[in-house]
């Protein structure tokens, strides 16, 4: 079977792993700090805070941008649950916007025409999550242009795309995003094996969520409340989670970020690949908008008949590729749905999930792997 992703883990990595495990510290060390610098180094963000998973970046970044009950959060449906549930979590309320049938992210022209409803209604987002799908960023310039009008801010959910570029800057650099978040599952660009991070420019939301990711305790003096009572001594100052990242996570994926650019490279390559190998297949194919140089964590093919697309997809199971779909929209879970979401707000999105499947895409993958996947494309889709 050919997986649609895998890690690839090298020497280098058990390496810097096990002399982890055989130093001082496993938990709150120095690793982190050094992964969360080349975080910085490859995003040109000021400030990474390290966590144990991008939903638990997701929601201290929500909850530093004073998202809480009585808010709304709004995000696009063709993401993990996750870029939803964050704004749950904080007590608010969750809505979403339609997405670009082109690039499958966020539409910011749906979500100006919402924005203008909802200013009507009174009830505008504190908070916009625009989700960087398959590693392609969203259209940020134009969701920061709606932000400054209406007044929300902007966590962007680039859990696929770390190493990506939006307007010739790397995705996470914070010219247009409050806050943006990493993923490091084992599939994505790299992997601290779970893990995630959020980066931010601007020092406050920065503090906030580095005392969130635990347990809002600190040892500063400037931040306590009072003196302090010695050297050993910290304060709570807020209610914090215990989000924090292990040392052996943080220097897999330390290790792991030497080789970003190749990964990514690799992905493109691949990517191109297909492009040309799939053209004449009766398929809809990937698109980049102007100004983007995606990722790649996910190559997304569409087929053209969407009552085929459950045929397509376990024929090319029974092919030996693992193909997969990404993702079901979130609208239409039972926990969502039973909070009254409507699919037919949302026609690109339906229209995206009736077609969608996920084909195979990881560095690591040679010529006779790509030639396998094209090959068997061939021969299900002249059955189909």
């Amino acid at each position: 079977m050919i997986p649609y992703g895998r890690q690839d883990i090298q020497q280098s990595d058990i390496d810097a792993v096990v002399e982890v495990l055989t130093s001082d510290f496993l938990t709150q060390g120095p690793q982190v700090p050094a992964f969360e610098s080349a975080i910085i180094g490859k995003t040109g963000a000021k400030h990474a805070i390290a966590v144990n998973s991008a939903t638990s970046a997701l929601h201290i970044a929500c909850l530093a941008l004073g998202l809480g009950p009585g808010d709304w959060l709004w995000t696009s449906p063709m993401t993990f649950a996750a870029s939803s549930n964050c704004g749950l979590y904080c007590g608010a309320q969750v809505d979403f916007v339609d997405i670009d049938p082109d690039t499958f992210n966020l539409d910011p022209k749906a979500l100006e025409a919402k924005l203008e409803q909802a200013e009507k209604d009174g009830r505008l987002p504190k908070v916009v999550v625009p989700v960087a799908m398959c590693g392609q960023s969203a259209d940020l310039r134009a969701i920061r242009v709606l932000a400054d009008r209406f007044g929300f801010g902007i966590v962007e959910d680039a859990s696929h795309a770390i190493g990506a570029h939006y307007q010739s800057n790397p995705v996470g650099c914070g010219e247009y995003a409050d806050i943006s978040v990493f993923s490091f599952h084992p599939v994505k660009i790299v992997t601290t094996a779970e893990g995630g991070a959020a980066v931010t420019n601007d020092s406050s939301l920065a503090q906030k969520m580095q005392l969130l990711r635990s347990h809002g305790i600190t040892r500063d003096t400037d931040l306590m409340q009072g003196p302090s009572d010695g050297p050993w001594y910290y304060q709570q100052i807020d209610l914090g989670f215990n989000y924090r990242m292990t040392e052996m996570q943080a220097a897999l994926g330390t290790s792991q970020m030497h080789r970003l650019e190749e990964y990514v490279s690799k992905r493109a390559e691949i990517a191109s690949y297909y492009g040309d190998a799939l053209s004449h297949l009766p398929l809809k194919l990937p698109k980049l908008a102007e100004g983007t140089a995606s990722s790649w964590h996910l190559y997304v093919i569409q087929v053209e008949d969407p009552t085929s697309r459950r045929d397509v997809f376990e024929a090319l199971r029974a092919e030996g590729l693992g193909v997969n779909l990404h993702y079901i929209p979130v609208y239409r879970h039972p926990y969502y749905s039973a909070l009254g979401y409507r699919p037919e707000d949302y026609p690109c999105a339906e229209d995206y999930y009736a077609r969608a499947i996920s084909i195979p895409l990881y560095p690591q993958m040679g010529d006779q792997s790509r030639s396998e996947v094209v090959a068997a494309l061939e021969r299900v889709l002249k059955g189909a």
